[in-house]
C-alpha cells in the first residue's frame, strides 16, 4: 500500500532531523579548520579543495542528481566560507570605520552649505539641491568633473549630482568618478523630472530644426523624437543650459528639452509638455562628500564590486544578503572596458549600519573581493 501524505511528511522530517544535526556537526569541524588556518596563515578561500570537494560529491550522487548536488555544497561551501569569516574577521577596518563615523556624525543632516552642482540656474541638479538642503549657496560648474574638483578642493562641503534615472538607467560617468575620488554618498534624493520642449516666443513646432540637451534627457524622450521629421538632435552639457543656449540663440528654429522652470526663468513658452516616454519618471541625486558621513537613520549602502568570470560569483554575493536577511534594492552590472568578459556590479541595499548583520556583510566583502568599493551609508528624502 503506497504511503499517505502524512507518512511521507514524517519520513521528510526524520531525514531533516538528521540533516541539521550533520550540518551542525559540519560546521562546527570548519569552525576547527578556520582556528587552524589562523594559526598558520593560510587563507580562507582554497579553490582547488573546493573544486575537488564539489567534483566528489557529484560522482557519489550520480548522474540524475549530480547537477543538484553541486549546487547543494557549493551553498553550503558559501556559509562554511562565511561562518570561518565571521571567526577569523570578527571586524574589518571599514566596518569599525563606518561605526566610527556614525557616532561622530552630527545628529541632524544640515540645512545649509555650499554646494556644487552641475549646469546653470534651473537645472534638475539645482532642484534636488533646494529639496535636500533648505538654504544651500549653490556654485555651478560645467562638468560632473567640475563638481568633484571643487569639493576635492574645499571650495564646496557637499556636491549634488544625477546617479540614475528610472527610464535611461545608471550615470556611469558618476560611478567612475565616485570610486576614484573615493567620495562619500551622504543623502539621496529621487525628483520626478517631467521633460517640456522650449523655445523662444513666436516659434511653432513646425519651425524647430534643431533640439538642445542632455544626453539623458534626449534618451528618456526618444518616442517624442522620433515623431519629429528632419529635426536635428544635439547634446549639450545640461537641460538648463540648453535653455540657456535656446534664450541666447539669435536662432528662431531651436528649442531646448528642459525643465518647466527653465522657461519662466529664460524667458522661454513651452511649445509641448510632459514630452518624456513614461510619465513615472524619476531621476535619483546623490548628495556626495569627500569625508564619510553617516546621519541618523542612515539604512541604505551603495557598494560597487568587479567580480570573477566564473559560475557562481554574483551567486556568492547574493547568498550572502540572503543569510544576513538584506534586502536588495538595485543590481545593475555593466562590462568594463578594459576587461574581457569582466562586469562591474552597482549594489544598493537596505540595512541599518548597527545592525550585526549589516557588520558581518561589509567585513566579509571588503575582506574577500578585490575590487570593492563602499560608496557611503545614507537615508533617501522622498
Amino acid at each position: 500500500m503506497d504511503k499517505d501524505i502524512n507518512e511521507l511528511r514524517s519520513e521528510i522530517n526524520d531525514i531533516d532531523r538528521e540533516f541539521v544535526e550533520l550540518f551542525i556537526k559540519r560546521m562546527g569541524v570548519s569552525l576547527s579548520v578556520a582556528e587552524y588556518k589562523k594559526k598558520t596563515g593560510m587563507p580562507v578561500l582554497d579553490r582547488a579543495r573546493e573544486r575537488e570537494l564539489l567534483n566528489r560529491v557529484a560522482k557519489m550522487s550520480g548522474d540524475d542528481m549530480k547537477t543538484y548536488t553541486r549546487l547543494l555544497y557549493s551553498t553550503v561551501l558559501n556559509l562554511s566560507r562565511s561562518y570561518q569569516h565571521r571567526f577569523l574577521d570578527n571586524t574589518s577596518a571599514l566596518s569599525e570605520k563606518i561605526l566610527s563615523a556614525s557616532a561622530n556624525t552630527a545628529d541632524v543632516f544640515p540645512s545649509e552649505a555650499v554646494v556644487a552642482c552641475q549646469g546653470v540656474e534651473g537645472a534638475y541638479s539645482s532642484l534636488a539641491c533646494e529639496k535636500l538642503f533648505r538654504y544651500p549657496d549653490i556654485m555651478f560648474f560645467d562638468s560632473f568633473d567640475g563638481v568633484f574638483s571643487a569639493v576635492q578642493n574645499g571650495l564646496c562641503r557637499y556636491g549634488v549630482l544625477p546617479i540614475e534615472n528610472s527610464t535611461a538607467g545608471s550615470v556611469n560617468k558618476v560611478y567612475d568618478l565616485m570610486s576614484k575620488n573615493k567620495f562619500y554618498i551622504v543623502r539621496s534624493i529621487r525628483l520626478k523630472v517631467d521633460h517640456s520642449l522650449l523655445a523662444k516666443k513666436g516659434t511653432a513646432l513646425t519651425d524647430v530644426k534643431e533640439i538642445f540637451s542632455h544626453e539623458q534627457a534626449i534618451n528618456q524622450c526618444s518616442g517624442f523624437l522620433n515623431s519629429l521629421s528632419g529635426v536635428k538632435v544635439t547634446v549639450c552639457a545640461n537641460t538648463a543650459m540648453a535653455a540657456k543656449m535656446v534664450a541666447e540663440s539669435d536662432r528662431r528654429d531651436v528649442a531646448a528639452i528642459s525643465s518647466a522652470d527653465c522657461a519662466g526663468l529664460y524667458g522661454l513658452c513651452s511649445l509641448s509638455s510632459d514630452i518624456q516616454d513614461t510619465g513615472n519618471n524619476y531621476t535619483r541625486f546623490i548628495c556626495i562628500c569627500k569625508d564619510l558621513e553617516v546621519y541618523p537613520g542612515a539604512d541604505k549602502t551603495s557598494l560597487m564590486m568587479t567580480l570573477p568570470h566564473e559560475p557562481g560569483s554574483l551567486y556568492n554575493i547574493l547568498a550572502r544578503f540572503f543569510a544576513y536577511d538584506i534586502n536588495l534594492l538595485k543590481l545593475e552590472s555593466r562590462p568594463l572596458k578594459d576587461r574581457d568578459f569582466e562586469f562591474m556590479f552597482y549594489f544598493d541595499i537596505e540595512s541599518p549600519v548597527h545592525s550585526d548583520g549589516f557588520s558581518r556583510v561589509i567585513t566579509e566583502l571588503s575582506g574577500s573581493i578585490d575590487d570593492f568599493t563602499y560608496l557611503g551609508s545614507y537615508s533617501e528624502v522622498l
